[in-house]
């Protein structure tokens, strides 16, 4: 999860289970699993329903942003009949659109009353989000209209808090409903991850298309989420919500903890920057999602990032001062027990599945090899002996073991290894996140080996969109930066738009079964056939001229058609060099609106990389019917 951040690992889930904790009704309260144990349970409820005390944090963030983000006004009950299809996330099924304002002139969902043991909070409507009573409102001088306006005038009744289902619930691949707009809790998929959730609504509820920050929020992908938000890295990397499969089966590998102790661990994030272990890496993920803000936000500016150096959060302070963390550090073993259940999801268990998967077995054999020739190196969990090393008989292995029956049970589809950028070709905006590294916020959670990365190989070619004739040539630092871990391929026939920024392939909006395989299909043919792809024209730019406010009060003009990340990109304390109103700084923001000094922007970006659909080209030199057969393949996943 950023800003919202819930990049917790990789799944695809389409079991599900009826428990006793919840009052029978025509969908018996069933969230994903099977036959779970009362520990998985608890991990279960924790899932869906904890926030962590996080619901603090959110509230501090619609004062500071004066309502731009503010999840109370996210949660209008009049938004319910479209809530998906605009802003790409799911309407509780156990309420209904308010026909009338609550007692407070709010807009607020119409729940049942579901009691959720241990978990002190209601349904705010939407799934992931939960409601509070809020111990400062006072009713006295509560003001509805004061509240819209600004919510930092009035402190309102609720508190909205949020869960790690908010991102990575998602409809079920094999069982989506009629209606998008009204599921039912059969037709969600526990930790899939929402691919169709449109992050950049949460944070530009009041902003219009004059202000350059509803362009970087409009051009955010959908799936995506940008788990850099909070804390900043001024870096704008929006990246895939990872679904979570498989987790008992996950490679782990040795890394060096900051007391020099090696043990095993997952690589989670996309960069593997929160490489202690799970427990560690999820409750990074409640504290970027609000827990402990008291502490947290000491550390850092938490919206603009323009305030203060970051210092690094320390756990053993946490720990000790926190009531939250301790509390949700408690519950932590349930929920990695809970998220050992999940499984993939298969195309072959989808109703009339025969209909979408080949039925010639020398195309899947075939398709089998060219798998076991140039994809199975990294994406497998299942891999030949340590000691064999020559690679010829590796691949012999491989070939070998794609013919196995048995070669997609209970594979991770991901060797979990990081590989530098300079190696896969992708856009570089995540891997260069620095939150992460010595002496930021989160290095607590990540391992002394992330932190002794060398630096990735020069990247040379890259395109230049202020004078294209001279392409960037730029070295990622060292210290942690320029990985990519490899995301696992189960399910994927699922979860298309593909890499680490949903870039790559057409996004439909469309959760059944003929609407994801389309994006499959548009996905691995611009994968394999890259000159498909659309290059230069998937930059991230903006459609008209817009201004970027300063907090002096300036606004910055920034001119229709300039890539977003040229702006967004740009280390934001630099930028207050226009802090002052005066002659000088309207002289230096009239010359950016007409698109002068954009090459001074391009030297100081911190991630001078606009195409964002570039790279991973491997099997692209294949023959045409290698290709097809390999998809074939790929569906099965």
């Amino acid at each position: 999860m950023r800003a919202i951040g819930i990049t917790l690992l990789l799944l695809a889930s389409a079991a599900t289970v009826s428990s006793q904790n919840y009052p029978a009704g025509d969908d018996t309260y069933e969230y994903g699993g099977a036959q779970l144990t009362p520990l998985q349970k608890e991990g279960r409820n924790t899932w869906y329903f904890w926030t962590g005390g996080g619901e603090k944090f959110w509230r501090q963030v619609a004062r500071i942003t004066h309502g731009i983000t503010d999840l109370l006004q996210y949660v209008d009950s009049r938004r319910r009949p479209q809530r998906f299809r605009t802003m790409g996330v799911l309407n509780d099924p156990d309420c209904t659109a308010a026909t009338k304002p609550d007692e407070y002139g709010l807009w607020m969902d119409v729940c049942k009353e579901v009691n959720i043991p241990g978990i002190p909070s209601k349904s705010s409507g939407t799934v992931g989000l939960r409601k509070f009573n809020n111990p400062k409102f006072d009713k006295f001088t509560w003001d509805v209209n004061k509240y819209i306006a600004d919510p930092a005038s009035v402190e309102p009744p609720y508190l909205i808090g949020m869960t790690c289902g908010f991102c990575h619930i998602g409809m079920d691949p094999l069982n989506p409903p009629k209606d998008p707009e009204n599921p039912r809790w059969h037709n969600f998929a526990s930790a899939i991850g929402n691919q169709y959730f449109k992050e950049g609504t949460l944070f530009s509820l009041k902003l219009n298309p004059k202000d350059f920050r509803w362009h970087v929020a409009d051009r955010q992908p959908p799936g995506t989420s940008d788990t850099s938000r909070f804390a900043t890295d001024h870096i704008f990397n929006p990246n895939a919500i990872n679904s979570i499969v498989h987790l008992a089966h996950r490679p782990s590998h040795p890394e060096k903890m900051a007391d020099g102790s090696t043990r095993p661990v997952h690589h989670i994030l996309k960069d593997g920057a929160d490489s202690i272990g799970t427990a560690g890496a999820s409750l990074r993920v409640y504290v970027n999602i609000g827990m402990c803000s008291d502490y947290w936000t000491t550390l850092h500016d938490p919206i603009r990032g323009t305030k203060m150096e970051q210092k690094p959060f320390r756990i053993d302070l946490a720990r000790k001062d926190c009531p939250d963390w301790s509390a949700t550090e408690a519950r932590m073993e349930g929920a990695e027990a809970f998220l050992k259940t999940i499984l993939p999801a298969r195309l072959k268990d989808a109703p009339a599945a025969q209909k979408y998967l080949s039925r010639d077995a020398e195309q899947l054999r075939r398709g089998a090899t060219v798998f076991a020739e140039q994809c199975a190196r990294c994406h497998s969990s299942k891999q030949p002996p340590a000691e064999m090393v020559d690679e010829t008989a590796r691949t012999e292995w491989f070939r070998k073991a794609v013919q196995q029956s048995d070669f997609l049970d209970n594979n991770f589809l991901s060797n979990d290894r990081r590989y530098p950028v300079s190696e896969i070709g992708t856009n570089i905006g995540r891997a260069l996140a620095t939150n992460a590294i010595q002496g930021h916020v989160w290095s607590e959670f990540s391992s002394q080996t992330y932190k002794d990365l060398p630096a990735a190989g020069e990247l040379k070619g890259l395109h230049n969109p202020v004078k294209p004739t001279s392409p960037i040539s730029f070295q990622p630092p060292a210290g942690g930066r320029g990985y990519y871990r490899v995301p696992t391929l189960a399910g994927i026939w699922a979860t298309a738009p593909y890499f680490h920024n949903n870039a790559l392939g057409i996004f439909n909006g469309d959760p059944s079964l003929e609407g994801r395989l389309a994006a499959f299909d548009d996905a691995m043919v611009k994968l394999l056939w890259p000159e498909k792809r659309l290059g230069v024209q998937s930059m991230w730019m903006t459609s008209e001229d817009s201004e970027l406010p300063q907090e002096s009060g300036y606004r910055l003009k920034i001119r229709k058609g300039t890539p977003v990340n040229l702006i967004a990109n740009i280390n934001a304390p630099e930028l207050q060099l226009l802090r002052n109103d005066n002659f000088f700084t309207r002289f230096i923001g009239w010359l950016i609106g007409r698109g002068r000094l954009y090459n001074t922007l391009l030297r100081r970006n911190l991630s001078p990389d606009f195409v964002v659909d570039r790279g991973h080209t491997f099997g692209s030199e294949l023959p045409d019917a290698d290709k097809r057969a390999l998809i074939e393949y790929v569906r099965t996943f």
